[in-house]
């Protein structure tokens, strides 16, 4: 599926949730051996839900925010989904190929009847327990890790809008660094 999603036949989208919070992420931290690696963090961690797809060719994170991580948080994803991949007058019809973890919010009623109505929509199950299987868990990591680390957030809403700029940032980055194969009919 990735060299069809790479040559254009199909979108390939890998989703799943994640979350920030407004203490600090420790990402490639040192100090002096026995020394205390803590971080002053005031008032009480803060989460944020991050719900989010992957486009597998074009790299891109599409990622919705929220307060929970429920089936109605990841329906509107679905929507999101909707406005950028949906078949509609002037856009090619590609088949969309999604893939998703047998997470509760993935298996529930609701979401179940989302993904019915989307019948643009395959969903390609991954076998349990396996995150690594999901590309989209790197894209979370390299948010984390390159984005938030190493900040203090004082709400839940500047951490909101630190998200969003850093998913636009890892974007453009990705965009930036892209490199396109051209194939050649020979």
């Amino acid at each position: 599926m990735k060299q069809q999603a790479e040559a254009g036949d199909i979108a390939l989208l890998f989703a799943d949730e994640s979350e920030a919070l407004t203490h600090p992420y420790l990402a490639h931290a040192w100090a002096r051996r026995g020394a205390d690696l803590r971080v002053p963090a005031p008032g009480q961690s803060r989460k944020l839900a991050l719900l989010g797809a992957l486009d597998h060719a074009a790299g891109r994170l599409i990622v919705e925010r929220s307060a929970t991580k429920r089936s109605t948080d990841f329906v509107g994803l679905l929507e999101r989904l909707d406005d950028l991949y949906a078949p509609r007058p002037g856009r090619p019809a590609k088949p969309v190929v999604l893939v998703l973890d047998n997470g509760p919010i993935h298996v529930s009623k609701l979401t179940r009847a989302a993904l019915e109505q989307r019948s643009w929509i395959t969903v390609e199950w991954l076998p349990k327990y396996t995150p690594e299987l999901n590309d989209i868990e790197r894209s979370w990591r390299d948010l984390k890790r390159h984005y938030l680390a190493h900040q203090t957030f004082q709400c839940v809403d500047q951490l909101d809008r630190a998200v969003a700029r850093a998913v636009d940032d890892l974007n453009r980055e990705r965009a930036k660094h892209s490199w396109h194969v051209q194939r050649i009919a020979a």
